[in-house]
């Protein structure tokens, strides 16, 4: 088995729904960390690149047919280099990173780029065909984020509960606290915002050019979503499922945009290309949970790659966990034996703060991972999320 190495991974900043990058195409966004990954290490020979992965969500808009191969060519990746679009719904890109290490360990590949995007401002309304000639009835659905074209079996066999609903069933289920779940995301917010000012993701971001109706291009260069709240501001905030629920809008990941984008390679590669390996690819794994408590899903996953990797959870020294809802994350986290505030966890900000772009976010889990195992010098870290429909995945890497 040979060793799968992330030898650079970048990322755009994260926007806010509506916000700075809303004007820029989907495929175009994709195009963007890959074109910075190219123009970082020009003594690469891009024609080697074995094939390009990139995650996406929606697949409904401007990412419609296979968006990573409009992405590659947009970025200036050889017409020979293929590409091919992968959808874990949130678990996308983490699963492309995951392959892709596969594809090298197994030796079918040597240097692979793997990513995700998801411009969830862009993503389209859509409309099912008439179900008979003369049909007068007529249906719109948002695809920005959760069910459309729902399968009666689907909704009898599983329900089709909102990602909101499936974090109340999560809080409720597990005794987490209101009050819990507000710390949980203040501490997002000034990790996040801390992270910020010591300018610790600054180093994993490459500015996106905006264009203007006037003037020059506007260079986006910093994630947009963390906010300077306070605990009192977050208690006032109703609940969105029901006004006495305990998931809100501050507590709650956010809708966002942004795309991400590692270059890994075998060893061979790595020298071949003068490539230097930050760190390696141990293991993935994914579980399955019930699509109406999806957000445990981390728990099995992350269970299932520790006993993959021969690991355990008092080795990782960076957990980079999702934070789809305050309440699974604490879930998850309580599940799994930690702290509510675990310093190990999410020490730069997560989705809460950052935001939650869905097919982006893995692979921003990985980027984010192995920039703290090198700030930090620790040796493994564990990126783990939920997935909607009821899955979980996870992915250990080491340092090196």
């Amino acid at each position: 088995m040979h060793h799968a190495y992330i030898c650079d991974a970048i990322r755009t900043p994260i926007g806010r729904y509506g916000g700075a990058l809303s004007s820029v195409r989907t495929d175009d966004l994709a195009a963007i960390p890959i074109r910075a990954l190219m123009a970082r290490h020009p003594g690469v020979d891009w024609a080697a690149l074995d094939d390009l992965s990139l995650g996406c969500a929606n697949q409904a808009g401007e990412d419609n047919r296979n968006v990573a191969r409009m992405a590659s060519l947009l970025a200036g990746l050889p017409p020979e280099v293929p590409a091919a679009t992968v959808n874990r719904l949130c678990g996308s890109s983490l699963d492309a990173v995951g392959s892709a290490a596969r594809a090298i360990r197994a030796g079918e590949a040597q240097l692979m780029i793997a990513g995700g995007v998801e411009s969830m401002s862009r993503a389209p309304f859509v409309m099912p065909k008439a179900e008979s000639a003369f049909s007068r009835s007529s249906a719109l659905y948002d695809t920005t984020i959760g069910w459309r074209f729902v399968n009666p079996l689907m909704k009898a066999r599983y329900g089709v509960d909102s990602m909101p609903e499936t974090a109340e069933h999560v809080a409720c289920e597990h005794a987490i606290e209101r009050e819990a779940q507000d710390h949980f995301a203040l501490r997002s917010q000034q990790r996040a915002l801390a992270a910020q000012q010591s300018g610790h993701l600054a180093r994993e971001i490459t500015s996106v050019p905006v264009p203007q109706r006037k003037g020059e291009l506007l260079q986006v260069t910093q994630d947009e979503h963390p906010r300077d709240t306070t605990l009192a501001a977050l208690a006032r905030l109703k609940g969105v499922v029901t006004p006495d629920g305990t998931v809100t809008a501050g507590n709650a990941s956010g809708v966002n945009d942004g795309a991400c984008a590692l270059l890994l390679a075998s060893e061979a590669a790595a020298t071949q290309q003068g490539l230097t390996p930050r760190a390696r690819v141990l293991g993935m794994a994914v579980a399955g949970v019930a699509p109406r408590v999806m957000g445990i899903g981390p728990v099995p996953a992350t269970q299932k790659v520790l006993a993959l990797t021969g690991l355990t959870l008092d080795q990782m020294d960076v957990i980079e966990l999702n934070e789809a809802f305050a309440a699974q994350g604490l879930a998850v986290l309580r599940r799994l034996g930690l702290a509510d505030d675990d310093a190990r966890v999410n020490a730069w900000g997560g989705a809460i703060a950052l935001g939650h772009p869905l097919g982006a976010t893995g692979a921003r889990l990985a980027t984010t991972a192995v920039n703290r195992l090198h700030a930090t010098g620790g040796r493994y870290a564990l990126c783990t999320m939920c997935i909607g429909v009821g899955q979980g995945i996870a992915m250990v890497l080491e340092r090196v």
